[in-house]
């Protein structure tokens, strides 16, 4: 789940926004006179593609009253916000975005405040999912799923219950086996798990983000991933790296649901994932952290028929839409009922996600001003260029994050 995003330009672009604010109130709405089309455009991952279709006509089907026309869009959770403020006006009337962006879109007035049926959707999803896709007490979104979070996938037949445990253990076992421990330390997403176990912060102040990256402790992660890195065990890229790669040259690798069904496919009966491993610092062993979040539906402010696309992303993500993602896509459910059948404890990838839960830090408070300089940290260590030293790289990326943008 890629989030790579270019400071410099999600600046601009709130900019080019910023006439909206979080506190307008999205009275306006449109009448449909009978005999009209209502036209929608849904975005979604290209994953997420076929399983939309299929809930867009039983929608269409159910509200035969009203003449539909509803495309969808391939646009991932991820690359929404950046999408969106390329165009808001062409942007799609409904949209799926990862959490963290929640902050960055209400700021630039993307998002239609939930004015219909808002408390009944309150009542059916998780607390956590309701919290993640509200701004000041105000739900801006429709929870979608619970999945956006990592752990680790391994091929059992390598690596026993108790090797997983233990990073050091991995990395020795494997290369001792002549295979590799995947991690893509250059994403922000995932680099953040050594710094937010080893007691790391993200929090937002006056609308900057302050981190503390750069204290004792972080200089003490910065140096334990610098050894991960260096190990000639560990291996990094993008999934589809890790996907080809698992049974053959990885033995175990960190990522999400997503990759759940491939990964399942290539190891066969040594598919096995758990919860993150422990990692060695100067102070003792440490216990990976990671991102908990959520996938949440908005309607863009801009849409000419806002009750029409409430309607449609209520119907989107309600129960048995979220069972019916599980079932096609295992993706973990928000609402409480979907995730409460057996079938989704009984997941293997599900299972190791809980498990790892516990160590998470909502990514809610996450601003884009994060991840281009957690990425090019990370990307200095994945090239092993030590030319300047780990203070220094660990105080320029905690300025670069705490940034503000610029208001000329």
């Amino acid at each position: 789940m890629k989030k790579l995003l270019s400071t410099l330009i999600a600046s601009l672009m709130l900019l080019s926004v910023s006439a909206c604010s979080p506190s307008s109130n999205n009275s306006t709405t449109t009448e449909t006179k009978t005999g009209d089309t209502v036209s929608l455009t849904v975005w979604g991952s290209q994953e997420e593609q076929a399983v939309l279709q299929g809930m867009v006509d039983e929608f269409i089907q159910a509200h035969p009253e009203t003449k539909w026309d509803i495309k969808l869009g391939v646009v991932s959770e991820a690359d929404a916000k950046t999408r969106y403020l390329e165009d808001p006006a062409a942007a799609a009337d409904v949209f799926a975005f990862a959490n963290d962006q929640i902050n960055d879109l209400v700021g630039a007035g993307a998002l239609y405040k939930v004015t219909r049926n808002a408390e009944e959707i309150k009542s059916r999803n998780s607390e956590g999912s309701i919290e993640g896709a509200s701004y000041d007490g105000q739900l801006y979104g429709y929870p979608m799923t619970a999945d956006n979070g990592y752990f680790l996938y391994y091929d059992s037949s390598v690596f026993t219950e108790e090797d997983v445990k233990s990073l050091d253990a991995m990395l020795a076992k494997a290369a001792a086996a002549n295979k590799k421990v995947f991690m893509d330390v250059s994403n922000g997403w995932y680099i953040a798990s050594f710094f937010l176990g080893n007691g790391g912060t993200l929090t937002i102040e006056d609308g900057v983000q302050v981190t503390n990256f750069n204290n004792e402790k972080g200089l003490e992660t910065a140096e334990a991933i610098k050894a991960f890195t260096a190990d000639p065990a560990f291996l990094t890229g993008d999934d589809s790296i890790l996907v080809a790669g698992m049974g053959d040259t990885i033995a175990a690798g960190v990522s999400g649901t997503w990759n759940a069904a491939a990964i399942k496919e290539a190891l066969g009966d040594n598919y096995a994932a758990t919860k993150l491993p422990e990692f060695t610092t100067k102070s003792g062993l440490v216990q990976m952290g990671s991102f908990v979040g959520y996938k949440v539906l908005g309607v863009n402010s801009q849409t000419k028929y806002p009750e029409q696309a409430m309607d449609l992303a209520d119907f989107l993500t309600n129960e048995d839409n979220q069972k019916k993602r599980f079932e096609a896509r295992q993706l973990l459910p928000s609402n409480i009922n979907a995730a409460s059948m057996p079938e989704v404890s009984e997941d293997v990838a599900i299972a190791a996600l809980q498990a790892q839960n516990p160590f998470g830090t909502s990514q809610k408070n996450v601003l884009g001003t994060y991840w281009a300089p957690a990425e090019a940290f990370g990307a200095t260590m994945e090239a092993k260029d030590y030319s300047t030293d780990l203070k220094t790289l660990l105080d320029t990326m905690v300025e670069q994050i705490s940034t503000k943008p610029s208001s000329n």
